[in-house]
């Protein structure tokens, strides 16, 4: 699945370990999208944006959240000047899902916009 199909998807209420991704998958996943990575407990996928000013990590943090709520997955966000850092898991599986690799592909989909 590349990024496009990725960001075409819509996340699903996930519940439980039967929803928790493998290695494989997410390696084949994580290839799709420039720049993520895997936390280093396993559990999350994190990239870290630069921006020019403030303004425009604000900006793109708003988005984040109108697409993080319209999805009902939303991210841990770490900002500040300049910088945001998105930090997608599923907590309700306990690691990753589909669910989190749909939304940093979003993510990916805003920014090429």
């Amino acid at each position: 699945m590349n990024t496009t199909d990725l960001a075409s998807e819509h996340c699903e209420p996930r519940k439980g370990s039967q929803h928790l991704l493998d290695a494989s998958q997410v390696a084949s996943l994580l290839s799709e999208l420039p720049g993520w990575k895997v936390s280093a407990d396993g559990k999350a996928i994190i990239k870290d944006f630069k921006f020019a000013d403030f303004h425009r990590t604000l900006g793109f943090i708003n988005a984040v959240g109108f697409m993080a709520n319209h999805q009902d997955h939303h991210p841990d966000v770490e900002a500040g000047y300049g910088h945001c850092q998105l930090l997608w898991s599923t907590h309700d599986v306990g690691g990753l899902s589909l669910n989190d690799f749909i939304c940093a592909a979003r993510v990916e989909a805003l920014l090429a916009s």
